[in-house]
Formats: structure tokens, sequence, C-alpha cells
């Protein structure tokens, strides 16, 4: 992991909240692999990747590993609405991923059912694959 201070970081506190809703707008958005736009589709990364850069102009990589690398862990119980939940669906850590919404659900671009969507991080799939959380928030 980086150290602290290099890690990607939102530069205008409502960018969180920004995030959240911008990820609403895109629900029933179709899945495709390798998509980082709703007009082609968008995958996990993709998704978030594209979300981000929108709101905020940062840019992430299109890899969920790679986000997961460059934001700043927290742990799952400081979530807040606008941070990053991480899922091993793939038998590998980081393998998908998500932005958290509140209220214990969280918004993704799942390859199942194919579109955009949300799901309860209790849900019995995702509770059992959760692999941590992560933040683009000032930890200030």
């Amino acid at each position: 992991m980086p150290p602290t201070g290099s890690y990607v970081q939102l530069a205008n506190t409502g960018d969180a909240e920004q995030i959240v809703l911008f990820a609403y707008g895109l629900l029933g958005t179709g899945y495709r692999f390798g998509g980082r736009n709703p007009e082609a589709g968008l995958d996990c990364s993709g998704m978030v990747s594209y979300i981000v850069e929108q709101v905020s102009g940062v840019r992430l990589p299109h890899n969920a590993a790679q986000i997961a690398a460059r934001t700043r862990t927290i742990d799952a119980d400081a979530l807040q609405p606008g941070d990053l939940v991480f899922f091993n669906t793939l038998n590998r850590p980081y393998s998908h991923m998500g932005i958290y919404l509140g209220d214990g659900k969280f918004i993704h671009a799942p390859s199942s059912k194919g579109e955009v969507r949300v799901e309860r991080m209790d849900n019995r799939y995702f509770a059992r694959r959760f692999d941590g959380a992560r933040s683009l928030q000032s930890d200030s």
C-alpha cells in the first residue's frame, strides 16, 4: 500500500455526495466487460472510475485491485456514502467493487443480470465475499 498522503483523494468535500447522486443516475445501465462509459456499458471498476472522473476530474485506474491499492483503507463500520466497497468474487482479492450509498447498501455493475443496480451489504452472496472498504475522502 502507498504511504499516507499518496492516496487518491477528492479535492472537494461535496464530491462524495455528488458521486452517490451520479451513481443513482446510472441505475439500469447495461453491463459490459471492460466498459467505461454508460453508452457502451459499464463493468464494476469502469463504473466507479467513470463516476469519480465525471464528478471530480480524478482519473482512477480501470481495475478494482489497482483502485484499492491507490485509496485509503477504512473500517467497514466507518463507511460513508461515496466510499468504495470491494469483494472477492473471482477467488482473488478485490475482483469486484461498488460505491457505498449509506443505509447498508451499495451500487455496482455486476455481470449477473447485466445492469447497474443496488444491493445490500448484508446480502448473503456479498457479505461472505466482502474484501474491505476504501475512501476517496481525506482522513483529516
